[in-house]
């Protein structure tokens, strides 16, 4: 008897509060954002905006790209932080926020171990070495060569202080033992434009924001910055057989959530994320691209970032990386 009223009272509540029925499964009943950290126009906006297309035909609801730049992504990173963490606020980042500022910002206001919850690695891209077509080098050893004999005058862009392609241009002037000038943008895309006009010599960039402009003859590719050749430009050597042994810098991009994002929520964001990436079509147009979609989700990913972060926190203390 006192089973049978217990069971109806629940049923009154349930129906009193239809909500609780099905909360597991609502997400996402509204519109979700996704927080890049950089300017539109560079890689990681490019990413995310292919990422973005397909959740939303997932979910049948938006999910606006939100350019939050500035502080090496830091700002992008910190507004996610801040946020709700209800599932519907998400950073696609670089590995600048997400595993190399900690090593570089001695008062950075997030840990990316801590604050945020894995969701996936979305995508990894080559990181290629540019010149404007009126530097004098046709190659990394005649750009080297160029370096040597006028210390402190070339200049190379990136997308901001402690970015991927930053660090890469330490390690190419540590490296190549030459004496060459960081200019900081914020963002990728900005710094491309100045390349592609002239205002600074090269730049270490990702294949994405790269090929197009290769391929107008706006800028001229000297060398892939990982350990293989890639497939879109076959001819181009790596740095290592370039004339920088034992190079290697790659670029990836990594979603996640605030920390203390429900589970069951967090389970939606990495089950669709995963579909995203498994799809022939989303294959496709990473690989137009340039890139390769990733295969690491939830903890996987999260075990990724740790090691990325140990091995960045090594890059940073042995190229004597300062920021301002």
């Amino acid at each position: 008897m006192i089973r049978r009223t217990f069971l109806a009272l629940a049923g009154a509540l349930l129906v009193l509060q239809p909500g609780l029925v099905g909360a597991q499964t609502s997400f996402p009943d509204r519109p979700v954002r996704i927080v890049v950290p950089f300017p539109a126009g560079g890689s990681n906006d490019v990413i995310a905006r292919l990422l973005a297309q397909n959740l939303s035909e997932q979910w049948k609801q938006p999910v606006i790209v939100d350019n939050r730049s500035g502080a090496g992504g830091n700002v992008g990173a910190e507004a996610v932080v801040r946020a709700e963490p209800d599932g519907y606020t998400l950073l696609l980042a670089a590995p600048g926020p997400l595993a190399i500022n900690p090593s570089l910002f001695p008062h950075l206001a997030f840990n990316p171990l801590k604050d945020f919850a894995p969701i996936a690695l979305v995508a990894s891209v080559p990181i290629v070495l540019a010149v404007n077509p009126a530097v004098k080098a046709n190659s990394v050893k005649e750009l080297i060569a160029l370096a040597k004999a006028e210390p402190g005058k070339l200049n190379f862009g990136s997308s901001g202080n402690g970015s991927t392609n930053h660090l890469a241009g330490e390690l190419f002037k540590t490296m190549a033992g030459i004496d060459i000038v960081h200019v900081p943008y914020r963002g990728a895309a900005p710094a491309m434009n100045d390349l592609v006009a002239g205002h600074i010599p090269m730049m270490f960039d990702n294949m994405p924001a790269v090929r197009p402009q290769v391929q107008a003859g706006k800028i001229r590719a000297l060398a892939v910055a990982g350990s293989q050749r890639s497939a879109l430009f076959p001819e181009l050597p790596t740095m290592s057989e370039a004339g920088v042994p034992g190079f290697d810098a790659t670029a990836w991009f990594g979603l996640v959530a605030p920390a203390k994002t429900p589970a069951d929520v967090l389970a939606i964001l990495v089950d669709s994320t995963r579909k995203a990436l498994e799809s022939p079509e989303m294959a496709k147009k990473f690989a137009d691209l340039g890139a390769e979609p990733g295969t690491l989700t939830g903890p996987a990913f999260g075990r990724f970032l740790a090691a990325e972060n140990a091995k960045w926190a090594k890059v940073v203390k042995d190229a004597n990386v300062k920021v301002d």
